[in-house]
């Protein structure tokens, strides 16, 4: 069974591509799994983070925005305690912080889903990439939304973040032409 070889070599990795990685998310709790997970990862391997997702998942009540946004200062230092998750104050402050401006965008949207996949028309991108080598660490469109979303106060969403987001989600179909996940994670 062909798949992309970014995932080979730990059942982890592979149970993600196979069973997530590309697949469309529209679940406003996932997409902020998401986020949260992919500002944590900045500067790390997705697999230490695929790792602790299960601790992440206990820290931050079940990816619960609302209950995130209330996290206060007590919360952080647990956090900061906290040898499950990524143990770096200004990525979980940016997480809280994140959490009240999702808060804001379901609020002006209808759903954070609408507003994210409103930026292909509610339609996933489907490259057809050969090699590895050839996949982009961002895009155009990960600058323009990693940009948007700075405006509207997210922190450690640059533009790389964004498209490992919008790959997760299924915004972005990455897949190798080769891979047999390709044409099973379109909607």
């Amino acid at each position: 069974m062909n798949r992309c070889p970014w995932c080979i070599g730990d059942d982890l990795y592979i149970k993600y591509h196979d069973q997530e990685w590309g697949v469309p998310v529209f679940d406003d709790r996932k997409q902020f799994e998401f986020l949260v997970l992919e500002s944590a990862q900045a500067g790390l391997s997705w697999l230490t983070i695929l790792k602790k997702r299960e601790n992440y998942r206990k820290a931050y009540a079940d990816f619960d925005p609302e209950i995130v946004a209330k996290f206060d200062e007590n919360k952080i230092e647990e956090l900061m305690n906290n040898p499950g998750i990524i143990r770096n104050r200004k990525k979980i402050e940016a997480s809280i912080n994140n959490a009240k401006q999702f808060l804001k965008i379901q609020q002006e949207f209808g759903s954070f889903a609408n507003y994210i996949w409103g930026f292909v028309n509610h339609r996933p991108i489907i490259n057809k990439f050969d090699d590895i080598s050839e996949l982009p660490a961002k895009t155009e469109l990960s600058e323009k939304i990693s940009k948007d979303l700075k405006k509207r106060g997210f922190k450690f969403l640059g533009p790389i973040v964004i498209y490992s987001h919008l790959q997760a989600v299924g915004i972005v179909n990455d897949h190798l032409e080769s891979c047999f996940r390709k044409h099973l994670s379109q909607v």
